[in-house]
């Protein structure tokens, strides 16, 4: 096998072969694995089944801790949750004990220490690439996508790189438990390429007539796009949901993500952990179904930190922004029906979308235009909301957003 880039996964059948993420360039050979930094000889099969009855004996540990109900359970440490999360995403940990690992926690409400301890070996795992731009904005939508409305944050990354704002947004095909359309979904059906590497994703938002791109998490965190049919057979969000959010494949000089939250007790748990990610500033957004875009007609409200500044909390009101919409968000037409398909509401959104950076008014076009002026004002590229508003439209209207947009489509 050849050099091993830090962040791989790779399953030989018949034989597992596993490559644990690592900041280094190694070399693996047939018979061999990388675990945890040590070289283990399969060949030595009392060394391999020493590894196996250390798992299993840890994992029965953790779970001793953790799944003993609401009165004697008890939380593990950063670094227990850190190593049982590593042997779920390296393979290595049995299935049903995976899956109660990650139900357990969730049932008996992770502590911050656990999270940073889930979130390590998440990161470790994921393949960042620096992108050659001052400043990055990370758009990390519901990665289970949109049921009750239209999704308008596919189309913001080009919007903000007609702002000169570089921008990438993250996500998956399709996850539990809505199963909504999602940006990878969207993009894909307008043209845009939805399964790039890092490294080809990471040459679009450098370059300066385009500016943008999607990374999907099959290729930023194989490891954890891995369990997406655990997941789907555990049901209920685990704290992967939480977490996947954070991983940010790309970074640049100063990288600033922009997620959404719907529970309030939230926006401080995304804060620290955006931090402890190594996010210069985030933007953390009461938005629809739990995204990135606040509601157009009604009042909500956003936390952000820049650098080593507290958390703040800022209200979001539409009207003060410039917003003009009786909706909350684009809503679906009225004969739904005649869509038929999943497919046919993924073409809708697609038609909506590019309508929107073409120019024409309506729901849409006030939603990018919020939440780019909210970027913008977070930047500091604009001292108000009327500043700012004017800076998002003169790049809607004069096409450079959907000029950029078009330029992705041809990078197939």
């Amino acid at each position: 096998m050849g050099p091993v880039a830090r962040g791989c996964l790779a399953v030989e059948s018949g034989r597992l072969l596993t490559v644990i993420w690592h900041h280094r360039v190694g070399h693996v050979r047939l018979g061999e694995s990388l675990i945890e930094g040590f070289m283990i000889d399969k060949s030595d099969n009392n060394s391999y089944d020493r590894d196996a009855k250390t798992v299993s004996r840890d994992m029965r540990q953790f779970l001793q801790q953790i799944a003993t109900g609401p009165a004697l359970s008890k939380d593990l440490s950063a670094t227990d949750a850190r190593s049982g999360m590593e042997y779920i995403l390296d393979g290595r940990a049995d299935e049903v004990q995976a899956a109660i690992f990650l139900i357990a926690l969730r049932m008996k409400r992770e502590t911050i220490e656990e999270l940073h301890g889930v979130l390590q070996a998440l990161l470790a795992r994921t393949k960042t690439i620096e992108v050659d731009v001052p400043d990055l904005i990370d758009i990390a939508d519901p990665f289970d996508g949109y049921v009750r409305g239209v999704p308008i944050a596919p189309f913001l990354p080009p919007l903000l790189a007609a702002c000169g704002v570089p921008t990438v947004s993250n996500g998956v095909s399709s996850m539990g438990p809505k199963y909504g359309i999602t940006a990878h979904r969207v993009l894909g059906a307008a043209g845009c390429p939805v399964d790039l590497t890092p490294e080809l994703a990471a040459s679009l938002i450098a370059d300066n007539d385009i500016g943008w791109s999607y990374v999907d998490q099959s290729q930023a965190c194989p490891a954890l796009y891995g369990l997406l049919e655990l997941r789907t057979r555990i049901v209920k969000r685990p704290c992967l949901t939480t977490l996947e959010v954070l991983l940010g494949p790309m970074r640049a000089k100063r990288t600033h993500l922009m997620t959404g939250y719907v529970h309030k007790p939230y926006p401080p748990i995304y804060t620290e952990l955006a931090r402890l990610a190594g996010y210069s500033s985030a933007m953390v957004v009461r938005g629809i179904e739990g995204g990135v875009i606040p509601s157009l007609n009604q009042v909500s409200k956003y936390f952000s930190y820049q650098d080593e500044m507290p958390d703040e909390e800022m209200r979001l009101d539409p009207k003060a922004a410039g917003v003009i919409s009786v909706t909350r968000t684009v809503p679906w037409p009225v004969d739904k029906e005649r869509l038929e398909s999943h497919d046919g509401l993924i073409n809708y959104c697609v038609e909506q979308g590019l309508s929107a950076l073409g120019g024409e008014a309506g729901p849409f076009r006030e939603g990018l235009l919020y939440s780019a002026s909210l970027c913008l004002l977070h930047l500091g590229r604009a001292l108000d909301w009327a500043t700012a508003r004017v800076c998002a439209t003169k790049a809607l209207d004069s096409g450079e957003g959907l000029a950029r947009f078009q330029r992705a489509t041809q990078q197939q």
